[in-house]
């Protein structure tokens, strides 16, 4: 019998021999404006990368794919790449892009908390965010480059857990500068909701299928979902807007103060 050491060892082990696969297959959605690299920027970059420390970027060590709407429109969705830094047992930070490759495009972060966590947010707050349950049993979230049985292990994980996501650059709607303002985004929830297509051509790309996935996360548990999360079910949604702040004596705007 293996014990939990031996256990995760193996897991390690099988990360490290997969490392690098499941990327590099999806192009940022748009080609932005803007003169090419010049010798002297290229030669610049290849020194930094060189000399310069990135830590806190090593550290985005997970990488997930599923899909995302905007808050309030369930139509509008698209894929997200996300690269996340588990700060904890109970905490993950994610960076999402648009793609997978060179070009990709920062499209935002997510915060991931555990079920212990989420509980302690206030009604209010826990309206921001969103339940992991169906992304996870439904085989739309997948950790792309990793042996099924690492991925089924850290599924596990997340199946309980929730996010509050943020996208600051809308490269779904062929913006190729980042404009606009900020939105929040949700998370799928039942069976008919995410277009077809979208998760045929995902898993084409990585060349997998989200039903086969479906069915080896039967055997995962399925959390109750707390409640005040996924409020736009209820109607309740929250979104963003940009609006005129109090001006201070300096001519700042005042910040928020909880």
């Amino acid at each position: 019998m293996i014990n939990a050491t031996s256990h995760y060892a193996l897991l390690l082990l099988t990360f490290l021999l997969f490392q690098g696969c499941g990327g590099n297959n999806t192009s940022s959605n748009v080609q932005s404006p803007g003169v090419e690299k010049t010798t002297k920027t290229k030669a610049l970059e290849a020194g930094a990368d060189l000399l310069q420390q990135k830590t806190p970027l090593v550290k985005l060590n997970m990488y997930l794919d599923g899909f995302h709407f905007y808050n309030g429109d369930p139509t509008m969705q698209m894929e997200a790449h996300h690269y996340c830094t588990p700060i904890n047992e109970d905490l993950t930070q994610c960076v999402i892009y648009d793609g997978n490759g060179e070009n990709a495009k920062i499209m935002g972060v997510e915060y991931i908390v555990s079920e212990k966590l989420f509980k302690t947010l206030p009604a209010e707050e826990k309206k921001l965010w969103h339940s992991h349950v169906y992304e996870v049993k439904s085989g739309e979230l997948i950790a792309p480059g990793i042996p099924d049985v690492a991925e089924h292990e850290l599924m596990e994980k997340l199946v309980s857990t929730y996010g509050k996501t943020f996208h600051t650059w809308h490269t779904d709607q062929d913006l190729t500068l980042p404009t606009g303002h900020p939105l929040v985004m949700m998370g799928f929830t039942k069976d008919g909701m995410l277009d077809p297509k979208l998760v045929a051509d995902r898993d084409k790309r990585f060349n997998i299928s989200s039903e086969e996935k479906k069915k080896k996360r039967a055997d995962i548990p399925t959390p109750i979902i707390q409640p005040d999360a996924n409020a736009w079910q209820q109607g309740d949604i929250r979104q963003l807007k940009i609006d005129k702040t109090a001006q201070t004596g300096h001519g700042h705007a005042s910040p928020m103060r909880h």
